[in-house]
């Protein structure tokens, strides 16, 4: 670690989890493992855990959804999918054989993978195709996996893979907040709570919020040939190699990006696309 990460951190951190000591030995040896070892990048890795994992107390998914809840959330398979929400609801692991089947490498409805490879880990480790890339990086197979995430030890690992796979740490060292939520939640579900964690665990490590160090916002038109530091800023939004170089590739990312988000898909980053990209 580049700083010095001791277990009163630990203990504020936690919140009054119970197990400390255990959490405390695994962040030790994990936040290092993937250089997630500066107090920028602890405390950007923690807030999104906090926030994940309702401040590590929550390290498997909760299926239990009531027929409501079923038809409001999961509609496509239900309500929408022809399927009778009364025979499924308050029954996790039918719910889960659903709504995960035949996706993130899952078998169909039978093979029974939705429960199987359910969400596990501070950041859910969810789909038998994570599994199996979260395994192989730590020679496990799937299977193997899922017992190692029901330890601390492999909720945390999971989490800092994930993070390490997404290239979040390049955010973390700019402080932001937003582009790190975006990774670990696909939008800014909870955004608020995920800078009060934030600001609070910089202030537990002994660091600062420093606003400075927030990118400058993108102005004006990016397309092809356009190279710089604004270019860099709008492919990290996108989740691509950031290179500062707007040539082919990034491109067909505007444009898969334009398309998903009900834009015209020119694949030229103009105001709208802009707007809406840096939300």
């Amino acid at each position: 670690m580049k700083f010095e990460f001791t277990k009163e951190m630990c203990e504020e951190v936690l919140h009054g989890n119970s197990k400390v000591d255990e959490w405390y030995e695994a962040l030790l040896e994990m936040l290092p493992k993937y250089e997630i070892d500066t107090v920028d990048r602890a405390a950007g890795f923690l807030a999104q855990c906090a926030h994940e994992s309702l401040n590590f107390r929550v390290l498997e998914e909760n299926l239990n959804y009531s027929a409501k809840a079923l038809d409001a959330v999961f509609g496509k398979y239900f309500a929408r999918g022809g399927r009778d929400a009364n025979e499924y609801a308050r029954q996790p692991e039918k719910i889960a054989n659903v709504t995960y089947a035949n996706r993130i490498g899952n078998g169909d409805t039978e093979s029974g993978d939705g429960w199987r490879f359910r969400g596990r880990g501070v950041i859910q480790l969810t789909g038998r195709a994570n599994y199996a890339d979260f395994g192989k990086t730590i020679n496990m197979t799937a299977e193997e996996v899922i017992d190692y995430v029901t330890t601390i030890k492999g909720a945390l690992e999971s989490a800092c893979w994930f993070w390490d796979t997404r290239k979040i740490n390049a955010m973390a060292d700019s402080q932001d907040i937003v582009a790190m939520s975006k990774k670990v939640n696909g939008g800014t579900v909870g955004l608020e709570d995920r800078k009060k964690h934030f600001k609070h665990f910089l202030d537990v490590l002994g660091g600062n919020f420093d606003p400075s160090k927030a990118p400058a916002p993108v102005v004006g038109i990016l397309r092809v040939g356009a190279k710089g530091p604004a270019v860099m800023q709008m492919q990290e939004k996108l989740g691509i190699s950031a290179d500062g170089d707007f040539g082919p590739g990034t491109e067909r990312a505007v444009k898969e990006w334009q398309s998903k988000n009900g834009l015209v898909a020119d694949g030229i980053v103009g105001p709208k696309t802009l707007a809406k990209l840096m939300e």
